[in-house]
């Protein structure tokens, strides 16, 4: 048998849910970027290096990663609303723990697990919309989300800044324990259920072992998937290294580094908005090859800065927000393209993007830190290898897909993904 779609594309998600919706994918960007302008006061505080403070981020990252995977497959299972409500709950626990940390090693636990709650609004926001909505619609969706939650990227810094010039870093965590409150109202009075029982997956190792294959099995998916990957460990790696360049090396105070992230931030919000205009009439394909070549030749341009052109202070800025443009026309349609070729495993798709697509960010975001406090190298050439890395992935795996007309959707019809033997396999 094919699985069938949970919602009919012709109920969307309503203005509200998609304020919530882009609320808890936000977790991610305030969690990090809140309290990055501390790095170096808790380095000195803890007596520890700069990579071990940068572990703070990573096993966020890892625990955000392998949270989805696994909260994902549980959304498929039981529905998206109860993981949902119980991963907010845990992740305001966590914050509040982290603000009382004793040492960076506890602290980096706690961020594992804060990571880990977490993944439950990034993936189950994702699941939410694909089973709500399909084809140029999703794509436009999830535009318009990554341009409300782009405010987070925008706000956090500058936010972060003030509170931890104003009350030290562990101020950060409270805070994010308010956010998360507010999320969990958002969440228990707007996020209705959104998988009706028939169409949710068999429980069981087995039954998601099946699942993963079929949806790994895929080799546009994983193009897809895999290019957002590496896009997203170009992008961790600029947030990891980006306040030890730019206070440390640049020489700006937390403030002007919170101000700076944030207006290098804003260019995520302005191409989000053209991209979500230009794909009424472009397809999402078409945008994403745009946006990961001129990642590709905007990181190559840093790698040169850091390396013989010294680090010149407007020239590294102008670059940081190049590079964050460049996300606005990649994340949003790679994502929409990539769970568009498994719209039958929404929960398991999903997982595995966000899996990826933190997992590798886990693995780039310390690498920046190998040379210490004081050199910008490591970032550039990080960044310029996993921008080439995400073009190889997506001309390679993804070749052949060429659907008629302006349009990438003709190919995502549950029908036409799903293979009849998937199908009767979890039967």
């Amino acid at each position: 048998m094919a699985f069938r779609s949970a919602t009919p594309a012709t109920t969307p998600p309503s203005v509200a849910l998609i304020i919530v919706l882009a609320l808890l994918t936000a977790v991610t960007p305030f969690s990090v970027d809140m309290y990055m302008s501390a790095f170096p006061g808790m380095a000195d505080e803890f007596g520890t290096s700069a990579s071990m403070v940068q572990l703070t981020l990573t096993t966020f990252l890892v625990g955000l990663a392998v949270g989805q995977l696994f909260i994902g497959q549980l959304s498929d299972r039981l529905g998206r609303r109860s993981p949902l409500l119980i991963g907010v709950v845990a992740c305001l626990t966590a914050s509040v723990l982290c603000a009382f940390s004793p040492s960076v090693e506890v602290l980096i636990a706690l961020r594992f697990v804060q990571g880990f709650a977490g993944a439950a609004g990034v993936v189950i926001a994702r699941a939410i919309i694909t089973d709500r909505t399909r084809g140029s619609q999703a794509a436009q969706l999830y535009s318009v989300m990554m341009v409300i939650g782009v405010l987070a990227p925008i706000l956090a810094p500058v936010l972060g800044g003030q509170v931890v010039a104003g009350l030290g870093w562990r101020a950060v965590f409270f805070a994010l324990a308010g956010l998360n409150l507010l999320m969990l109202f958002g969440a228990f009075f707007l996020a209705g259920e959104s998988l009706p029982v028939e169409n949710r997956r068999p429980a069981g190792i087995n039954a998601f072992a099946r699942s993963a294959v079929s949806v790994l099995g895929n080799r546009r998916f994983m193009g897809y998937t895999l290019a957002l990957g590496f896009a997203a460990a170009a992008m961790f790696s600029y947030i990891s290294a980006s306040p030890f360049v730019l206070q440390n090396i640049i020489g700006m105070s937390p403030r002007a580094y919170s101000l700076t992230f944030g207006a290098c931030a804003l260019a995520v919000a302005v191409s989000g908005v053209v991209s979500a205009r230009l794909v009424r009439t472009t397809s999402p394909r078409k945008l994403l090859l745009c946006g990961v070549s001129a990642m590709v030749i905007v990181t190559l341009l840093m790698l040169l800065n850091v390396t013989v052109g010294g680090v010149l202070p407007w020239v590294t800025v102008a670059l940081m927000a190049g590079f964050m443009a460049t996300v606005g026309f990649t994340f949003a349609n790679a994502t929409a393209l990539a769970i568009g070729e498994v719209r039958y495993a929404a929960g398991t798709g999903s997982a595995i993007i966000g899996f990826v697509q933190y997992g590798l960010g886990a693995v780039a975001s310390p690498l920046v830190g190998l040379a210490g406090e004081h050199s910008a190298v490591p970032m550039g050439t990080v960044m310029f290898i996993c921008a080439a890395l995400a073009a190889t992935a997506l001309s390679v795996l993804t070749r052949g897909h060429v659907p008629g007309g302006e349009s990438d959707w003709d190919d995502c019809e549950v029908e036409s993904l799903v293979p009849e033997a998937v199908g009767s396999s979890t039967d």
